[in-house]
């Protein structure tokens, strides 16, 4: 466990630094090519530590029990993060671009459609939601450590590009933020949108539901239980 959350720190420390405080001064010396060399051998190397520190760290007893009501609502909620997922791709103003500012700004000046009138950070949501399920559904210590860490890595990162892009584009950004939340469904709970607004469309919704199925099929292949409706259809 030691050894998990040294990895862990490692690998949310070095991303936070490296996007954030360290990456002007990084560019400025490696140049764009350079710095994301560096970025992707840190970024990968660490990873790679988790995994090695998650397989070697104990198995323990669960701390609360797991029944069947506790999985249908994970996996409801895990499907709702793949339809995030599924739709984050396609007009996201926060998707690192070759052209960051340009594709960026017109992004941002479009209408918040699709996943993007729940949130604006729908694929950093899919990642914090994929972390929440897996710590309801396998509560033990280290699943917990792995999924904290992703937690606090993707909504301080989707934090961390608010004030990235609103640097880079100034009015152009703060005006979407007005168009959006950073929370989901945050403007339909306060009323700032109608709850029509949160249907997504069929293309995200459909491509969303094939993902969560088809991942949650390979589950056990992965070495993983079986989830989602496959731990009800193999029953």
């Amino acid at each position: 466990m030691t050894m998990l959350l040294a990895a862990l720190v490692a690998f949310v420390g070095t991303h936070f630094l490296m996007s954030h405080p360290l990456r002007a001064g990084m560019v400025a010396k490696l140049g764009a090519g350079g710095f994301m060399g560096v970025y992707s051998v840190v970024s990968l190397a660490t990873f790679v530590w988790i995994i090695f520190a998650f397989r070697a760290a104990p198995v323990e007893a669960p701390l609360w029990a797991v029944g069947d009501g506790l999985w249908a609502f994970a996996s409801i909620l895990m499907a709702f993060g793949a339809i995030l997922f599924a739709g984050s791709h396609k007009g996201n103003p926060a998707m690192p671009n070759p052209d960051t500012a340009k594709a960026s700004a017109n992004a941002a000046a479009s209408p918040a459609r699709g996943v993007f009138a729940i949130t604006r950070h729908p694929m950093m949501w899919s990642f914090a939601i994929w972390a929440v399920v897996h710590a309801l559904v396998s509560p033990q210590p280290k699943v917990l450590a792995l999924t904290a860490g992703i937690l606090i890595l993707a909504l301080g990162g989707s934090n961390g590009q608010d004030i990235k892009k609103a640097k880079l584009l100034g009015d152009g950004w703060s005006a979407w933020a007005s168009r959006t939340s950073f929370f989901p469904f945050g403007n339909q709970l306060t009323g700032k949108a109608g709850w029509g607004s949160a249907w997504v469309g069929r293309t995200p919704f459909l491509a969303g539901v094939a993902f969560w199925l088809i991942a949650c099929y390979l589950h056990p292949m992965l070495g993983g239980p079986v989830a989602g409706i496959w731990r009800w259809l193999a029953a």
